[in-house]
């Protein structure tokens, strides 16, 4: 194997850098310090390629990162000397050269650390002022369609409806009947210590109602339906289907996020009022197997000890969960940046950020409620 070596030589009509040898990968390392010493200057530069007795990819790197940083100085590169074969492979090595050479990743440390935080901070807050303004997009939208519905998408807004409510029946029931269940046996289990087993009606009446059957029912169409809605128009977005839209003329938001937002205004409330039912159901079978509780006595004490403001509490949560359900998720499928992967990001960002604010807004309305003596 014969060692490359580079040679560097002032000529009256230029510079001329002179390499030979066989300039292949395992054996760069001989030659890669002197490359990386020649410092670029102006005026024409030739290539003296002659003596270069083999080429691959990573030598014809080397020479055509050293020939960019002369042109980028203001020189004139030219090569002699060149084979067919290795002029091919510097010319397709050349074309496909990234514009700009990769950063090497930053120092770790504290103050690096510090840094990062501060960056997360201010991407967070960026990210707020976002949001709240494709909220108060996304609310004069629906209130010019309230104004002017006929403007309203009716095929789109039934057919999500029928994705984000009907289809979601059979696992939003399942779901409520086995928190009935639960909530009996355990409360059993626990007032069968002081003999007032019969208090285990007003204990599924009134945390299946106020609280867990609209909560659960909201993270279970977070992860499903605004999942759903952040991959399909996260997908849209990568295929440019979103800028064909402005192009034409339509809005996205009132096009592509009215029709979803609206499914989810009608249909949260009617499945969470379908988990509460199913979660009474479920309670009231597990009394009856578990304590004895007939059905003709749970639906007694219920009606005497559990007061419409039960429901009507978890009723009110229904629109807040489906609105801030539906504009996270098409927000972060607006936030798609050109690839299968960030849909993917953006979509577990979604479900992530929609069940917290479900569960924040919860807390919220849980004070609020507690405050008035509700």
């Amino acid at each position: 194997m014969t060692t490359p070596t580079i040679s560097t030589e002032r000529e009256a009509n230029g510079t001329r850098i002179t390499i030979s040898g066989e300039m292949l990968t395992q054996s760069l390392s001989v030659v890669e310090p002197a490359f990386e010493k020649i410092q670029p200057e102006t005026g024409p530069v030739t290539f003296d390629m002659s003596g270069v007795d083999a080429l691959d990819t990573g030598g014809a790197w080397l020479i055509a990162d050293l020939a960019r940083k002369y042109t980028q100085a203001g020189a004139d590169t030219t090569f002699t000397g060149l084979r067919p074969a290795h002029s091919t492979l510097l010319r397709t090595v050349s074309d496909n050269m990234p514009d700009q050479a990769g950063t090497e990743a930053p120092p770790r440390g504290f103050v690096n650390w510090v840094g990062h935080v501060g960056q997360k901070t201010v991407g967070a807050w960026k990210d707020t002022l976002s949001i709240l303004g494709f909220l108060g997009l996304t609310l004069h939208r629906l209130a010019r369609t309230i104004v002017m519905p006929w403007r309203l998408r009716r095929a789109a807004l039934f057919s999500q409806m029928e994705e984000t409510g009907f289809k979601a029946l059979p696992i939003v029931s399942l779901m409520g009947f086995l928190i009935g269940v639960v909530l009996a046996f355990q409360g059993a289990t626990q007032l069968k210590q002081f003999g007032a087993e019969i208090f285990v009606v007003e204990l599924i009446s009134i945390s299946v109602l106020r609280e867990l059957g609209i909560l659960l029912t909201a993270i279970i169409v977070a992860g499903r339906s605004g999942s759903a809605f952040t991959a399909s128009i996260g997908s849209m977005k990568v295929q440019e289907e979103i800028d064909a839209m402005r192009t034409l003329g339509l809005d996205p938001i009132e096009v592509l996020v009215i029709p979803r937002v609206l499914a989810l205004l009608i249909m949260l409330p009617i499945l969470g009022f379908v988990a509460d039912l199913a979660g009474l159901f479920g309670g009231a079978l597990m009394s009856w197997i578990d304590l004895g509780v007939s059905p003709g006595m749970f639906i007694t004490r219920l009606k005497e000890n559990t007061g419409v403001w039960q429901l009507a509490v978890g009723m009110i949560k229904a629109p807040f969960f489906a609105l801030v359900i539906g504009v996270i998720a098409c927000w972060q499928a607006m936030q798609v940046k050109g690839s299968a992967e960030s849909v993917g990001q953006r979509t577990t960002a979604s479900v992530v950020q929609s069940i917290f604010m479900v569960i924040a807004i919860d807390a919220l309305f849980s004070i609020f409620f507690s405050e008035l003596g509700v």
